[in-house]
């Protein structure tokens, strides 16, 4: 019997066990795998739980669909929690997740699903940090109005191949106190900085911008904005955007991204953390920047023409 072919509104989610080469690498093969499938089993029962399915899973990630919006908010943040109590069980420290979903129109076919919808949540989990959950405006419009409340708006980002800006927004699966309230508002009588100012990015020669309508993705995978091709740079090894006037890099790396500021020649390593741009200087993919070569990227501020 041929697969049946069929389109329908469903939430996608994506999950991805972070670092897990590392583990590998520390613990041995035997005992991440272990460690792997443990944490893989706890993650099935969530979705099932919560009324999912899995569709498939790939490498140290899986695939996962839902019918209800509300549904798949719960299992992203029961998800969470499982990968958190099993890292505190675990004598190894254990594994996080970060994860990425969103609602739309999908095209199920031999029990696979396909589509935009699918390609967005994709990018979504691959600029994830660690232990997050980042979903979109969409997601967020389909969800019931109390679930709606525990997400917060982030960033607009671009997805390849697609002509318009995806909002980011992150699932706020942690119920306590020290959540940072997003304002809902700027004050009027504040002048968007940001707007008057662009960032250029200098690599082999190309030039990029980035400005306070979108976020640059750098790394290793020819799917980023920025693609800086050393086995220095993490796959997607570090974003720059902007944020209340600054631009901000944040880094996602495994080896650290290092900045040198041209004004004080001090130079930072970021190590899973962010830090704002001065006006001009050098970015190193995993290490120095001051080692002039491939890994190296030139950025500095200009006022927009």
């Amino acid at each position: 019997m041929p697969d049946t072919t069929e389109t329908s509104q469903r939430t996608i989610l994506f999950a991805d066990v972070c670092e897990s080469t590392r583990i590998y690498e520390s613990i041995g093969d035997t005992q991440a795998l272990t460690l792997i499938n443990r944490l893989f089993k706890s993650l099935e029962n969530e979705v099932v739980s919560h009324g999912g399915v899995t569709v498939k899973t790939l490498g140290d990630a899986m695939v996962c669909e839902f019918r209800e919006a509300d549904n798949a908010f719960r299992a992203a943040c029961a998800m969470q929690e499982a990968a958190a109590d099993l890292a505190t069980a675990s004598e190894t420290g254990g594994l996080k997740i970060k994860i990425g979903m969103t609602h739309g129109p999908v095209v199920i076919e031999g029990g696979d699903v396909f589509g935009d919808t699918v390609n967005v949540c994709a990018r979504l989990v691959a600029i994830a940090n660690p232990t997050q959950v980042l979903t979109t405006r969409q997601m967020v419009e389909a969800l019931s109005p109390g679930l709606r409340d525990r997400c917060r708006e982030l960033y607009p980002v671009k997805v390849r191949n697609r002509a318009g800006e995806v909002t980011v927004c992150e699932l706020m699966w942690r119920l306590d106190i020290d959540t940072t309230r997003v304002n809902d508002a700027e004050p009027t009588d504040t002048p968007p900085v940001a707007q008057s100012w662009i960032l250029k990015l200098t690599h082999a020669g190309d030039t990029f911008i980035v400005d306070d309508g979108n976020a640059v993705r750098i790394g290793r995978e020819a799917d980023n904005d920025v693609i800086v091709s050393t086995e220095h740079a993490s796959r997607l090894h570090a974003r720059i955007f902007s944020r209340d006037g600054n631009f901000v890099l944040a880094d996602q790396s495994t080896n650290g991204t290092f900045i040198m500021d041209d004004a004080t020649q001090r130079e930072v390593r970021l190590r899973r953390s962010e830090a704002v741009l001065g006006e001009r200087g050098w970015i190193g993919l995993g290490k120095s920047a001051a080692s002039h070569g491939d890994h190296v990227l030139r950025y500095r501020l200009e006022r927009r023409s």
